[in-house]
């Protein structure tokens, strides 16, 4: 009996925590435990997941909790730059972005900063000032388009939905958006799809291009951490969408780095990156 309640209690929570986009049924999933491994072994809690185009193929550490929905923190900011973009609230990725001289969280952010490099150090301050310029009816119209996670806002968290509250995507979603987006699916300028294609565009070598944002959100003092994007290598490409939240062991100096080197890690594995 008690088994059963857990089982029921967990099916409960995971709808509650998931977002409109489910594990889609045409393509094939593989858990890899090494992903899981990866994250049992820095004492984290989430989900890894990676999407091959070509072989329409999904790679996870867990198939379960692929459709478990998060706030989207700063990796927002893609859909947030793109509708800033579409409806003129920001010129170009070279708009410059003024400092009002208030003291900030991060000293990065302490100066003005064109659009692409607010979006590059993920300037909080900057994009609540986008998206109170956007509006609230502009932003709702437009997520609505885009057909973007599973949004709440109003007009009194038009400036902090994506960072605390109700809101959630998933990873799944995450990819499905990004996919999207990379294959000119979204129904937005080709001018604005090539400006976010640059400024996502994190690093480059000879046989890759990797493009991503990361997202950090805290919200009831629970700490969700996210890196998404896609990896361009030869005339293929996959898509990633890492989610983690620290388990009490976790030392949190190392939150910020660890959602990038996790996947990473997890795109060696699989033989997509050296």
């Amino acid at each position: 009996m008690p088994k059963v309640y857990l089982t029921f209690l967990s099916l409960i929570l995971l709808v509650s925590c998931s977002d409109k986009k489910s594990i889609p049924k045409s393509a094939t999933w593989e858990e890899v435990p090494t992903l899981q491994k990866s994250l049992d072994e820095a004492f984290l809690d989430g989900v890894i997941v990676v999407y091959d185009l070509t072989l329409d193929k999904y790679y996870t550490s867990n198939q379960a909790l692929a459709s478990v929905g998060q706030l989207p923190a700063s990796t927002f900011k893609i859909a947030n730059s793109i509708i800033a973009l579409e409806t003129g609230v920001m010129a170009s990725d070279t708009t410059l972005i003024k400092w009002d001289g208030e003291s900030r969280a991060m000293k990065a952010w302490e100066e003005d900063l064109l659009f692409k490099q607010a979006f590059q150090r993920s300037c909080v301050p900057c994009y609540q000032e986008i998206a109170r310029k956007i509006g609230t009816e502009r932003m709702r119209s437009y997520l609505d388009k885009l057909d973007y996670g599973n949004i709440v806002f109003d007009s009194t968290t038009i400036d902090n939905f994506w960072l605390i509250g109700d809101s959630r995507i998933n990873p799944i979603a995450q990819i499905d958006f990004i996919k999207r987006l990379y294959q000119s699916e979204l129904p937005i300028a080709d001018r604005t799809e090539g400006i976010m294609k640059r400024m996502m565009l994190m690093s480059q070598t000879d046989r890759f291009k990797l493009s991503g944002k990361t997202g950090w959100s805290i919200d009831k003092g629970f700490n969700n951490g996210w890196f998404v994007g896609f990896v361009e290598k030869a005339n293929k490409t996959y898509f990633f969408a890492t989610n983690i939240s620290p388990k009490p062991e976790f030392d949190m100096n190392e939150f910020s780095e660890i959602r990038k080197s996790l996947t990473l890690e997890a795109l060696r594995h699989l033989e997509i990156i050296e």
